[in-house]
């Protein structure tokens, strides 16, 4: 049973997160051979102000464009 576990950054409308959980499972289905009743996709949304990387935040980032 292929678990997909996916964090991303709060922000995206229901219909791109219903648009990813079924393009992951048919690349599971197609990749493994896996029947897609046993395919679990789990997606957790991370506020922006909690995700960095080079000690800036998302949110900072989005703040500091012009």
């Amino acid at each position: 049973m292929p678990f997909i576990d996916v964090t991303l950054a709060e922000g995206r409308s229901p219909e791109q997160l219903r648009t990813l959980i079924t393009k992951l499972t048919d690349a599971a289905v197609e990749a493994v051979g896996a029947p897609r009743e046993s395919i679990r996709v789990v997606l957790r949304e991370v506020p922006p102000t909690h995700w960095a990387a080079g000690d800036v935040t998302i949110a900072e980032r989005h703040a500091a464009r012009p």
